[in-house]
């Protein structure tokens, strides 16, 4: 009966659009047309539309869809020119009169042919890292000198706008908030967030999205958005790729490369892509506790080796229907010593100290298929996707202690695969409306195992099985200056779970859930350089497998973390303001927020009840009231002169943190500060400097504060060979030794700390680019990878 009632609501849905728009003003002109790669007859994206008068000054302008299609609106009347320009192909001017009753204009067809001469000239990686803002996301290529700062994905995350990485936990968060969702090439992954950005190479990334506010077209998990990193895929003719070697060291060494291959001719393009992180880390700290005068000293040392590759085909089977598969796969292995002392500094107490060592194994697969067909009208198609991707992990945990106390070893065994179905269907109904629906099926199944040799504690197995199916309708329309998108999203929602532990009862949990995610987008273009953008969704926040998982995570003499499998779906409701601003040398956006958060899902510390001397705590995570936040962030792309351009951001958010600890009732107000600057400065034509700043303003919590942090990054970069196919670049990081994890804690104990780690290093890092060809874009459907295309970014 629930899926009877679901389709009703989904058909119900997907009847509401609105009536056609009126026709342009008579004075002004509107033409559309496609643009083609003339040897292979398959559209080109991204291909630049200029429209200028008789005297070269340009009018207006756009560029091509994932399809070459383009429509340029608010031509004035007269005699003008239209010019098509494509990096490695001809340009083509064509005259374009408006006027005589000739308002509307159809150019079909555009045929660019490549241009030979320029074949080498196209860099796959760029030089500089650049933050493009559209309507809905931002998207921040990774160029050479972003690569260069740091070996894996999570150590070039702190340099992005508005996404934060704690350098302990490694846990990701955007606007302040880790309720945030991760994705590779659109996907969901298996592997947790903070321990995948740890294994993804710097240099396999191509680009990150940044989508604070999804429409009910994505799937609406993640109170504060969606993080999309791309992975390189080429698609140029002929066989090319690119090589990356680096090397890094503080106090130990660390190395990484990659290499990315394809090769394209005709109807195939087979691509490929290999990367690394090989490396040792020493860190550290000090917790001082005041309730019982004590010192706790951390010392860490770390051995990682990460691998991935990624493999894929596309089949272009006719000009309307295209077939593709790819699968990634990450092989990773980690061993870690961990040494704490605790040390009593006014007491008889004996002194105390426990050492920590740990082997953790994983396999991480994902395989990923799509079919999509175009029909005959422009934009109306319909697409099959489907994923399923497993994760296998084992570790190996010894523990010893200094007191005599029995040493124990600990295995555990994490094994968990996920599927996902979707289907999208789009239809422009006229040329300023267009209808979008989908289904989606998702499923996630985990099995974990806990075996122990201490005599205080048990084995266990816990299983968790959820299904989600989903049901998805959007309508768009533009009219003049002002556009709009509503759409809707159902979901039902099961989930299952067992926890059995040797001794005690098994418990069992199981919960279901009918929801609607709704969403609407407003905007108004100002004129052609400037857009006002007002947003609305609804989000959710489904517990992670780590926030429910009651088995212990990590451990150390007085602290214990582990998941709660009571947590309930925490809701949001956003609502954003955003303002997009073309300027001469640049762009600017600047945006404000709301969020009304039920259930909130935080972080939570309370004192182990089973400890008689009430010095260990429980880390764990629990549900806490209502909440809200707010806050304001700007980011610009600018070129004040031709030797030096600069990318910076700024972030300001305030949040209303409400819960109970320890029995006591919590309001705290938190406000928090950041900012980012990248520059870039080019000596000469071969040779570039780069230097980047970022400051983190102190932010409270339930537990206490957490210490403003600073980071100062400067390097060079020098291309040389022919065509400038390789690159030389040597960065220095954190130059002044100055990031520093400090926190001060009021509860469960008055406490203080400072860890850090090796930030302070110097890197060097080698790039060639081999082979030659022009870029060719798969246009295949991504379901959490889509850019919004057109005026008003909906149609």
């Amino acid at each position: 009966m629930k899926h009877i009632l679901l389709l009703i609501a989904f058909l119900s849905l997907s009847t509401l659009y609105a009536s056609n728009t009126s026709e342009n003003a008579a004075r002004d002109g509107i033409v559309t047309g496609k643009v083609m790669d003339a040897a292979l007859n398959q559209p080109l994206p991204y291909v630049n539309i200029i429209i200028k008068n008789e005297l070269g000054e340009t009018l207006t302008g756009g560029i091509t869809d994932d399809q070459g299609y383009f429509e340029i609106k608010n031509i004035p009347e007269g005699k003008n020119i239209i010019t098509i320009q494509y990096m490695g192909y001809k340009t083509v001017s064509k005259p374009l009169v408006i006027g005589n009753g000739n308002y509307k204009i159809a150019l079909g067809n555009i045929f660019l042919e490549e241009d030979i001469a320029s074949l080498d000239e196209v860099t796959v990686v760029a030089e500089v890292s650049s933050i493009q803002q559209k309507v809905d996301r931002k998207v921040i290529t990774i160029g050479k000198d972003l690569t260069t700062t740091g070996a894996s994905a999570s150590e070039i995350m702190n340099n992005l706008p508005s996404v934060t990485v704690d350098s302990q936990s490694g846990d990701i968060s955007l606007r302040g908030n880790e309720n945030v969702r991760v994705l590779v090439d659109g996907k969901p992954t298996n592997v947790p967030a903070a321990q995948l950005l740890r294994q993804i190479p710097s240099t396999s990334i191509k680009s990150v999205e940044l989508i604070t506010n999804p429409s009910a077209k994505y799937n609406p998990e993640g109170m504060s958005g969606i993080i999309n990193i791309i992975l390189h895929k080429n698609a140029n003719i002929g066989f090319n790729g690119n090589l990356n070697v680096g090397f890094a060291k503080e106090i130990s060494p660390n190395f990484n490369s990659s290499i990315d291959m394809n090769y394209r001719n005709g109807k195939l393009n087979f691509y490929g892509n290999y990367g690394n992180n090989i490396g040792k880390n020493e860190g550290g700290g000090k917790i001082s506790r005041f309730d019982d005068n004590t010192e706790q000293f951390f010392n860490n040392w770390s051995n990682n080796k990460s691998h991935l590759y990624k493999l894929g085909i596309d089949y272009y089977i006719n000009d309307n229907n295209v077939f593709s598969v790819y699968t990634n796969q990450n092989i990773y292995n980690g061993k870690r010593i961990s040494a704490t002392d605790i040390i009593y500094l006014n007491n008889d107490n004996p002194n105390f100290g426990q050492n920590f060592n740990n082997e953790n194994e994983n396999n991480t697969s994902s395989y990923n298929a799509a079919f999509k067909h175009d029909f005959k009208k422009e934009g109306h198609n319909i697409s099959l996707e489907a994923d399923y991707s497993t994760f296998d992990s084992d570790e190996t945990a010894y523990f010893s202690f200094t007191d005599n106390a029995a040493s124990y070893m600990d295995l555990v065994n994490n094994k968990r695969d996920n599927t996902l179905i979707n289907l999208d269907y789009v239809n422009p109904l006229t040329e300023s409306s267009k209808l979008e629906i989908g289904a989606e099926y998702r499923v996630n199944n985990a099995d974990n195992i806990y075996d122990t040799t201490n005599a205080n504690l048990f084995d266990s197995n816990y299983e968790y099985n959820r299904s989600i199916y989903s049901f998805y309708t959007t309508y768009g329309q533009t009219f003049d200056k002002w556009s709009y998108q509503v759409g809707a999203r159902i979901e039902q929602y099961e989930v299952e779970a067992i926890f059995d532990q040797v001794t005690q009862e098994t418990s069992d949990f199981t919960d279901e859930q009918f929801s609607i995610y709704p969403s609407a987008f407003v905007t108004y273009n100002t004129s052609e350089k400037t857009a006002l953008q007002f947003s609305y969704s609804r989000r959710v926040d489904r517990p992670g497998l780590g926030q429910i998982n009651p088995i212990r995570e990590w451990s150390t003499p007085r602290i214990t973390s582990f998941g709660n499998p009571e947590l309930r779906q925490q809701f949001t409701n956003s609502f954003e303001l955003n303002l997009t601003k073309n300027v001469k040398g640049g762009n600017f956006s600047a945006g404000t927020f709301y969020r009304i958060i039920n259930d909130e899902i935080n972080r939570a510390v309370y004192i182990d009840p089973e400890d008689p001397t009430g010095d260990r705590v429980i880390l764990t995570y629990d549900n806490f009231d209502r909440n809200t936040a707010f806050g304001f962030e700007t980011s610009s792309n600018y070129r004040p002169t031709k030797w030096w351009s600069l990318n910076a951001s700024l972030e300001f958010y305030v949040k209303t943190l409400r819960g109970v600890m320890e029995q006591e009732n919590l309001e705290i107000e938190n406000s928090t500060f950041n900012f980012r600057m990248n520059n870039n400065f080019k000596a000469t034509k071969k040779l570039s400097f780069s230097l980047f700043g970022m400051y983190r303003g102190q932010d409270q919590t339930l537990q206490g504060m957490r210490k403003p942090m600073v980071l100062i990054n400067t390097g060079l970069r020098y291309s040389f060979l022919e065509e400038d196919r390789a690159t030389f670049s040597f960065s220095y990081n954190d130059i002044f030794n100055t990031m520093k994890f400090a926190f001060e804690n009021d509860r469960p104990f008055p406490s203080e700390g400072e860890f850090n780690w090796e930030s302070n290093q110097w890197r060097i890092g080698l790039s060639y680019r081999f082979g030659g060809g022009k870029y060719r874009a798969l246009s295949r459907k991504q379901r959490d990878n889509n850019e919004t295309q057109g005026s008003g970014g909906f149609m």
